[in-house]
């Protein structure tokens, strides 16, 4: 896979005015590989989506998905139309939810499938969180682990996890089973709300086949020379 996939750019933009403005700066250059989460789909809309694709982006369409398992089996179908790479739908959905995202997925597919990513836990999720807000006794690790592994099982292509827990995920399940890893902060940066953090190398090292990593570029002086530079650091971290 070229290198620059493994990076995702998370365009957490209230307008498409912001995020265009964000992707301008890659105007004749090779397209990268960008996140469309709630707070933009919502105002821009499906059609947004589908001129990004048809422009060459590749587009993780992060809308964790969670309901009933028809119902997301619908929205599955519609999404699929938009032919967008990568879905996220949460893992505490349970097996059926995401046994029905997978078939919708397949009988949908314009070409190549959408891959069904399952959240495990959110990188804002702390133990206190976990256990005393949330409900779920054990550890971060132990849930992560548990969600892992049904969504292995139910055919889902991979999971959205700490770069912490990268390794251990795949140790799980199998070493084709994704993990892409928000909370990917480059050494020296503002961790801001996220709370299980890594570096760009570490994340690799510790398994994490994709890196979403929005602010360390989108709010840098110069995104494309930021971009780079993490792309430098992760080639390191492969060879």
């Amino acid at each position: 896979m070229d290198i620059r996939k493994r990076i995702i750019i998370a365009l957490d933009y209230p307008n498409a005015r912001e995020a265009e403005a964000l992707l301008s700066h890659w105007e004749g250059k090779e397209k990268p590989f960008i996140k469309v989460g709630y707070q933009l789909f919502y105002r821009v809309g499906p059609e947004w989506v589908i001129k990004r694709k048809e422009e060459g982006y590749s587009i993780f369409l992060d809308l964790k998905l969670h309901d009933i398992p028809n119902t997301v089996a619908k929205g599955v179908e519609s999404i699929s139309q938009l032919g967008v790479d990568f879905l996220t739908v949460h893992a505490s959905g349970g097996r059926k939810m995401m046994e029905a995202a997978r078939e919708a997925a397949e009988k949908s597919a314009r070409g190549q499938r959408v891959q069904l990513l399952a959240v495990t836990q959110l990188t804002s999720t702390d133990q206190p969180m976990l256990n005393e807000e949330i409900g779920i006794p054990g550890s971060i690790t132990d849930c992560v682990t548990r969600y892992a592994r049904l969504a292995y099982q139910a055919g889902a292509d991979g999971v959205i996890c700490s770069g912490q827990e990268a390794g251990l995920i795949k140790q799980v399940t199998a070493s084709d089973f994704l993990a892409v890893t928000p909370g990917v902060r480059p050494l020296g940066d503002d961790v801001q709300d996220q709370k299980r953090v890594v570096t760009p190398t570490q994340a690799i090292k510790n398994g994490a086949d994709y890196l979403v990593i929005g602010r360390p570029i989108t709010q840098a002086p110069s995104p494309v020379k930021a971009y780079e530079a993490i792309l430098a650091e992760i080639k390191q971290a492969w060879r």
